[in-house]
């Protein structure tokens, strides 16, 4: 397995990172998840624009246009000889010491990974997920933005141990006032008599890739579609529920907090945007040859 680190496709057990990188000291940094399907990198362009727009929003100066980040994500594709797989680049601010200063970073850390990924297990495509709600609250807009995807992922981390302790495989993260914000790693959408309805990304959700896919889907199906804030009432009273994210694309919920959600099956208009999303990942994005 090749890893690209600063510049170089070196091997896996060759890709380390100093302990006085800030990106392992601090969470500072930040990342991308992306897809490639059968030879085409999914909406590469969008993934590599919010990769510097997370980047700028902490004042890190990638190391690399977006040009040349977009052929060293190729390049480590081939390298690798994936026509599918999980691509996360990573920049961190650096090696420094072990003060906060990122004066004292005087290089960012570049490194991008391609691998497999398999998140939920298959059955739970077919059948849906149970939920539960994490006891961990979404971490204060004002204090970290959650649309900067950067290294700091702790406030996720939490909420999903809540997950893990209850048996589940996701949970649901509120703000600190009770709106639904998204889950530990996906956005999740309600559909409710046929209208589709997503958190607003200012309340604390990322700005997913997934996400704003399946917006555009919406539409093009003619699906009712809105951003509005939500409580678990909601949640709970939805005709179907579903979550989005570039690893686990579109995934049924059935159960929230031990509750059915309608029938307790996945819904008609889950199964209609997961096999317009299908096709989407065959057509929108960037292609390449192994």
């Amino acid at each position: 397995m090749k890893i690209y680190f600063n510049g170089k496709l070196i091997d896996r057990e060759k890709a380390y990172v100093s302990v006085f990188d800030h990106g392992l000291l601090y969470g500072d940094g930040v990342f991308e998840g992306i897809r490639a399907y059968d030879g085409l990198v999914f909406r590469l362009n969008e993934h590599i624009d919010r990769l510097y727009r997370s980047a700028d929003a902490i004042e890190l100066k990638i190391p690399l246009t977006k040009k040349e980040m977009q052929d060293a994500i190729v390049d480590t594709l081939k390298a690798n000889k994936l026509r599918d797989g999980y691509i996360r680049p990573i920049v961190t601010r650096g090696v420094g010491d072990l003060g906060l200063d990122p004066r004292k970073c005087p290089k960012p850390t570049v490194c991008i990974i391609a691998h497999n990924i398999t998140l939920y297990p298959k059955e739970m495509y077919s059948n849906g997920l149970a939920i539960i709600t994490a006891k961990t609250r979404r971490n204060y807009t004002q204090a970290l933005d959650p649309r900067i995807k950067s290294l700091n992922y702790l406030n996720n981390v939490l909420a999903k141990i809540d997950a893990i302790k209850a048996g589940t495989e996701e949970a649901i993260m509120l703000t600190h006032d009770g709106y639904v914000a998204e889950c530990t790693g996906d956005n999740i959408f309600i559909v409710k008599n046929g209208e589709l309805a997503t958190p607003p990304v200012d309340i604390g959700a990322l700005e997913g890739i997934t996400r704003d896919a399946v917006i555009g889907l919406a539409k093009n199906l003619k699906i009712r579609f809105s951003e509005k804030r939500m409580k678990m009432e909601d949640v709970y009273g939805a005709d179907e529920v579903f979550l989005t994210g570039t690893a686990a694309e579109i995934i049924p919920v059935v159960v929230v907090d031990k509750k059915k959600i309608d029938g307790g099956k996945p819904g008609p208009v889950t199964a209609k945007l997961t096999a317009a999303f299908r096709e989407l990942t065959r057509s929108d994005g960037v292609k390449y040859e192994v």
